[in-house]
């Protein structure tokens, strides 16, 4: 039989993943996670289901993608050349996917 002590302590915790689907609601983001490994498996994400591999994109087509999930494109943008996600040269000529 169990002992009061053990019967009162709390479950044993698991690590948890949380998927970036739960940041979405109605397919927009909900808001842009502060937690900065939220935010990169978010623009991870983004990354991958917006952009392709091997094409070149105008500023005006990365801020139309980025818009079909939340209306702060310009800081999600930053948010992708920053983490490399995406690159640009420096006259913000053209972008394409970075790693």
């Amino acid at each position: 039989m169990p002992t009061e002590q053990q019967t009162l302590a709390p479950p044993a915790r698991t690590p948890r993943t949380h998927p970036v689907e739960a940041l979405f609601s109605h397919g927009r983001l909900v808001a842009i996670p502060r937690k900065e490994a939220r935010r990169e498996q978010l623009l991870v994400h983004l990354a991958e289901t917006l952009f392709e591999r091997e094409r070149s994109y105008t500023e005006r087509e990365v801020n139309e993608a980025l818009l079909t999930v939340h209306e702060d494109c310009s800081a999600l943008r930053r948010y992708l050349v920053v983490a490399g996600l995406l690159v640009r040269p420096r006259d913000g000529s053209s972008y394409r996917r970075g790693r």
